[in-house]
């Protein structure tokens, strides 16, 4: 049994920022102390489209890009995957292109996925691909789906196009045996998305996890729904747990349409339920594996007691730990160094087709509570230790 779990300690910068340049660390403390004035975050993105459109691209792709993406494409990505690696961190290489609509660019994301997924096959450092269900389907048809209206002639061959794509990716990562995330996206949206995961779980999961379902436990509705799909289970099941990315719209939402808010009153109790979903799929560790993406440290704390309780190894393939690129390094490389198995997310995409992304996770990232003044905090610690040490 692995008892390294006491031994990680989350505030050692010199492990966690140890895969940086000085260079590095000065232009990441610039970037967070600019993340802490709101109004640029505001006027952020349409600044950002007018620096490409006037030619400055490359003042995006060497500051906000640089810091959360891998590059524009796979190979441009190597780089990253190669320096994850050398920490044992691996990467799940993420196609961020978002806002699409026509079918062509729903094909052609496809195919980038099914990339991803070849890419990652047979390799240790790329142990997990990714997706998002509105890449490949129209969101407007996600929403009729989930809310049970009804489609047009013309929708019908259309939602049939986009469930061939989502059944496609899923079939090739079996194929290659490469474990796949559906990401999580709006409530309003989501049902569709938990039923055709939970099909295609159905039919890829029948000797190990393959296909993973997404649970934003920031709502107040997710806890039970993960308990549901255990209890019920034909198969074995594959859960990455997330806390959630679209607390501002939804509550907005929700005020404007009159229905019950599907956010957790306050932060405690999303706290309360990520453990307590941590703990359940622990307890069932023979038929569900884990991801945990988070940034919470007293989350992955919890976790690795867990693991210690069932005695569990810290390289037990059912179990990772997963943050962003570029954000709370000071848990992935600690975690990493400690044994136990860590993926970073690694967006890649277009710079100007990537800057919606780049915004949110901006913004997301400002609205918890003290979120950049810690990574802020670390990377200065850090610098003051390296003047120290000489």
């Amino acid at each position: 049994m692995n008892m390294q779990n006491s031994l990680v300690e989350f505030s050692n910068t010199e492990v966690a920022f140890a895969h940086m340049s000085n260079a590095g660390l000065s232009k990441a403390r610039l970037l967070f102390r600019i993340f802490n004035f709101p109004v640029l975050l505001t006027l952020g993105p349409p600044m950002a489209n007018i620096a490409v459109a006037l030619g400055f691209k490359n003042l995006i792709k060497n500051t906000i890009f640089e810091q959360f993406c891998g590059g524009e494409d796979i190979e441009t990505c190597r780089k990253t995957i190669d320096r994850l690696a050398a920490s044992r961190i691996g990467t799940i290489l993420d196609y961020s292109v978002e806002g699409e609509e026509r079918e062509d660019d729903f094909n052609a994301t496809c195919a980038e996925i099914i990339r991803t997924i070849d890419v990652a096959a047979g390799k240790s450092r790329i142990p997990f691909s990714v997706f998002k269900t509105t890449g490949v389907i129209r969101f407007e048809l996600l929403e009729k789906m989930s809310s049970h209206k009804c489609l047009s002639e013309a929708e019908k061959s259309e939602w049939e196009r986009g469930v061939d794509r989502f059944n496609k990716i899923c079939l090739h990562a079996e194929e290659k045996q490469v474990r796949i995330f559906v990401d999580a996206e709006e409530s309003w949206i989501q049902d569709a998305i938990d039923r055709l995961t939970k099909q295609a779980s159905k039919r890829h999961n029948t000797k190990k996890a393959i296909v993973f379902n997404t649970i934003q436990l920031y709502r107040h509705d997710r806890l039970e729904y993960l308990k549901t799909q255990i209890v019920g289970a034909t198969c074995f099941l594959g859960f990455k747990l997330v806390r959630g990315a679209y607390m501002e719209k939804e509550r907005k939402r929700a005020n404007k349409m009159g229905y019950k808010d599907p956010i957790q009153p306050n932060k405690e109790a999303s706290d309360m339920d990520y453990n307590e979903a941590l703990k359940h799929c622990v307890h069932h560790i023979e038929n569900v594996s884990i991801c945990a993406g988070t940034h919470n440290e007293n989350s992955s704390r919890y976790l690795m007691e867990l693991m210690h309780e069932k005695q569990l190894q810290a390289a037990d393939e059912r179990i990772w730990f997963s943050q962003l690129l570029g954000m709370s390094d000071h848990i992935s490389f600690n975690l990493s160094h400690a044994g136990y198995n860590v993926c970073k997310y690694v967006p890649y995409g277009p710079v100007k087709a990537v800057i919606p992304y780049l915004t949110r996770r901006a913004r997301e990232n400002s609205s918890v509570a003290g979120q950049m003044g810690r990574e802020l905090s670390l990377i200065e610690q850090e610098i003051k230790r390296r003047k120290q040490v000489g």
